[in-house]
């Protein structure tokens, strides 16, 4: 008999899931050293053109969403599914949960970007309907690290 696989459940986060969140964007590689997680959290929690939303399987955070948008282009970032929930439907899952607070603003396209020491994601993400675009992203600190 097959067992039907565990229902994600997606809610906004709550300012006190910060250092959860935070931990699961460590745990799955996903920080770097100039960028602060607990900032990243802070900044986007529950703005008008923000927010963070996590994906939970018995009360435990195990995925998340970080999604903004500047009105015309929404973003995706720190997309992660905790290493042990991998595999089940749970990345696809948290994504649509992000593309779908961006539907619900009006906004009509969303975009990402992938490291490229973190290849490894391009053929999920390739799977659930993204695609390679060529373009040059470019950067400027405002405020030096």
């Amino acid at each position: 008999m097959n067992v039907p696989p565990k229902q994600l459940q997606v809610r906004p986060a709550m300012a006190g899931e910060r250092r959860a969140v935070a931990d699961l964007w460590i745990k799955t590689g996903l920080t770097t050293a100039y960028n602060d997680p607990d900032v990243d959290f802070e900044f986007a929690h529950e703005k008008p053109a923000s927010t963070v939303l996590v994906g939970l399987l018995g009360g435990k955070i195990i995925a998340s969403v970080m999604i903004g948008h500047d009105g015309h282009r929404g973003w995706l970032y720190y997309v992660s599914v905790d290493p042990d929930e991998q595999k089940a439907g749970h990345g696809a899952a948290i994504v649509a949960a992000g593309e779908n607070w961006l539907k619900q603003r009006g906004v009509r396209k969303v975009l990402l970007l992938i490291r490229d020491t973190n290849t490894v994601v391009e053929s999920f993400y390739k799977r659930i309907g993204y695609e390679t675009i060529p373009r040059i992203v470019m950067q400027k600190w405002l405020e030096q690290k």
